[in-house]
């Protein structure tokens, strides 16, 4: 079953149950999948189905952030409770000490490859990161990636 039939499957059951902060998420999520059908005007694969649920994650924390700076605890909690039902349809999320691990790995790997990254080469190390963290079958914040392999090239 793909992920697109099981968001379409856990909606309806979110209807029978009447569970309206799930139900309300799902339509959403199935909404945007949609858009992104009819966009590219081909069914949407499971990659990416999960680019775009990645999407609404990070639009959500967004969110949180500004609701949180504006005062607005009670809009912060409907996003947050939106962030959680749309991670349920991702891949597990990296811990902080798996990545540490995972950045330390890749740069090791470069180093042996002949090639000694340093700041100036952000953008290769972090593709490199990005592509083993996705073998792995992980997903990870790519601001916390990031400041990992920036601080792993100064030191």
């Amino acid at each position: 079953m793909s992920l697109v039939e099981k968001i379409r499957e856990d909606m309806v059951t979110a209807m029978r149950q009447r569970a309206v902060e799930r139900l309300s998420t799902l339509r959403m999520v199935v909404s945007a999948l949609k858009n992104k059908e009819i966009e590219q005007r081909t069914p949407v694969t499971d990659e990416q189905a999960g680019q775009v649920l990645t999407t609404m994650i990070k639009q959500r924390r967004d969110s949180i952030e500004q609701f949180t700076k504006g005062n607005r605890p009670e809009l912060a909690e409907k996003e947050a409770v939106e962030i959680t039902v749309i991670e349920e349809y991702m891949p597990k999320a990296a811990g902080e000490e798996e990545l540490r691990q995972l950045v330390t790995a890749t740069l090791a790997e470069l180093r042996s490859q002949g090639s000694n990254p340093g700041q100036k080469d952000i953008g290769m190390v972090m593709k490199a990161i990005q592509a083993r963290i996705k073998a792995s079958g992980l997903r990870a914040d790519g601001r916390v990636v990031s400041e990992l392999a920036k601080t792993a090239l100064a030191g």
